[in-house]
């Protein structure tokens, strides 16, 4: 389908002339005039229809080539940004170690299958081993948390999607440093649910939610979503509803954070639990 429309994208000014050319030959042999006014006309109006869907499907292709383009070029951004951003307190000092320290390597993919309407939520991407993708890399929509990848083949990567009940996430409120566990209830796919936040801390409708980095494979400052409703849950502890910035329903092109430090943290840490 995709080769008739770049077919018909490349060539609809010769193919639009041939047709011009027969009907002009039709009319000469043609002795109504009134009729042979009203068939232009008509014909016009297809041509010109014709011309504007070449033109939309042409558009919409190049447009997806866009998206993809950015897609890649975020990543590569991200990586630059990881590499020269992440200096030893200022260029001038002596190190023992490089100068630049990079935690995290940025890639891009494409979401090719994803659900936002079970318990339990999955995305499936367009790239695997082959291309550099491992479980437990951190999944990203719009500079904002979307899940983790759970498994890999060659070619393809399935992640859990934030909308998993499954899904456990270290987040905390940007305003006063405060942090615990956001989850997501099953209800609606635009909020997630922060516990964990005691009472006599002071929390407002429209503070930032975003991630503490603590996980060891989300990248700290990532933002989740902003308060939209707080709620006294009868403990000691807030039931704060927060809506999501990533929109799971439109979720089309992904970046892929993998933490090229998790695994000493985590061994280290292993020792103390």
């Amino acid at each position: 389908m995709r080769n008739l429309l770049n077919f018909f994208k490349r060539y609809n000014n010769v193919i639009i002339f041939l047709i011009l050319e027969g009907i002009a030959l039709s009319l000469l042999t043609s002795g109504n005039s009134y009729h042979n006014t009203r068939f232009i006309k008509g014909i016009r109006g297809i041509t010109s229809g014709l011309e504007r869907s070449f033109s939309r499907a042409g558009s919409y292709f190049r447009l997806r080539e866009t998206e993809v383009i950015l897609a890649r070029e975020n990543a590569m951004l991200r990586n630059f940004l990881e590499q020269t951003g992440k200096m030893k307190d200022n260029i001038f000092s002596i190190v023992s170690d490089s100068v630049y320290s990079q935690k995290y390597l940025w890639f891009s993919a494409e979401v090719i299958n994803s659900s936002v309407n079970r318990q339990k939520n999955f995305l499936t991407l367009d790239k695997g081993y082959n291309d550099n993708l491992a479980p437990e890399m951190a999944v990203i929509a719009d500079d904002a948390v979307a899940g983790v990848i759970v498994g890999c083949s060659s070619n393809y990567s399935v992640a859990m999607s934030l909308l998993n009940t499954d899904f456990r996430l270290s987040a905390r409120i940007r305003s006063n440093g405060y942090f615990g566990s956001l989850s997501w209830d099953g209800k609606n796919y635009r909020n997630a649910v922060l516990s964990d936040i005691p009472e006599h801390v002071m929390v407002h409708i429209g503070d930032t939610v975003e991630t503490t980095g603590y996980s060891a494979i989300f990248p700290e400052g990532l933002m989740v979503g902003v308060i939209n409703e707080i709620e006294k849950s009868g403990s000691d502890f807030y039931r704060i509803s927060v809506a999501l910035k990533a929109d799971f329903k439109k979720i089309r092109f992904v970046n892929l954070a993998g933490n090229l430090q998790k695994a000493e943290q985590q061994n280290l840490e292993t020792q103390f639990q």
